[in-house]
């Protein structure tokens, strides 16, 4: 008994290259790693972290969860506009989300600044040792998904993605959500948890 064309179109299948998830697979233990040992020191010095933890700007934490979560859906329309071949309207969420990425960076930028005025560094204390390390490596996690953003966006610009091709834009998207995912255990767990 043959396929449909239809059956073939709706089988389960994963979205974008093996070596993605692969590679997204190995960041996230990395990110695990680094959280692990973040939840294991601060349960020895709980007092500490606690009191810390207050010199961290919450509002602006929470901004950038909003910004990174209005990223991941703007990224998944434009996937969606591309598997819908329509590729200028999609490639806008795209420039959209990139937008929000943006502003991510703006905004924890700002909190950097005002963390270095404030004269807090990597000896200040264990944990703004762990809160500036875990967030600079998500925030470098960032910039490497907007640069994979922005050539995406040039891709969809161009037309080059398709739902016969849809590939690397699936591939770029699914790092992107990673970045996103991390933030989401990141956000809780260094600003908000006590």
């Amino acid at each position: 008994m043959s396929s449909s064309p239809l059956a073939a179109t709706t089988e389960p299948r994963l979205a974008g290259d093996l070596a993605i998830w692969i590679f997204i697979l190995a960041e996230l233990g990395a990110f695990a790693a680094f959280f692990g040992a973040y939840a294991f020191t601060r349960a020895n010095h709980l007092a500490d972290f606690n009191a810390a933890q207050l010199s961290l700007n919450r509002d602006a934490g929470a901004l950038n969860t909003v910004l990174l979560l209005s990223a991941s859906g703007l990224v998944v329309r434009a996937v969606q506009g591309a598997l819908a071949n329509e590729g200028p309207r999609a490639a806008r969420w795209m420039l959209a989300a990139i937008a929000c990425g943006l502003g991510f960076l703006f905004v924890k930028g700002s909190e950097y600044s005002a963390a270095f005025d404030a004269g807090i560094s990597l000896s200040s204390s264990t944990f703004h040792m762990f809160y500036l390390s875990l967030t600079f490596f998500h925030f470098m996690h960032v910039i490497l998904g907007l640069v994979i953003l922005t050539v995406l966006w040039n891709g969809l610009r161009l037309g080059q993605y398709r739902p016969d091709n849809m590939n690397g834009l699936e591939s770029g998207a699914a790092y992107w959500h990673m970045v996103d995912l991390v933030w989401l255990i990141l956000f809780p767990l260094v600003y908000v948890i006590h």
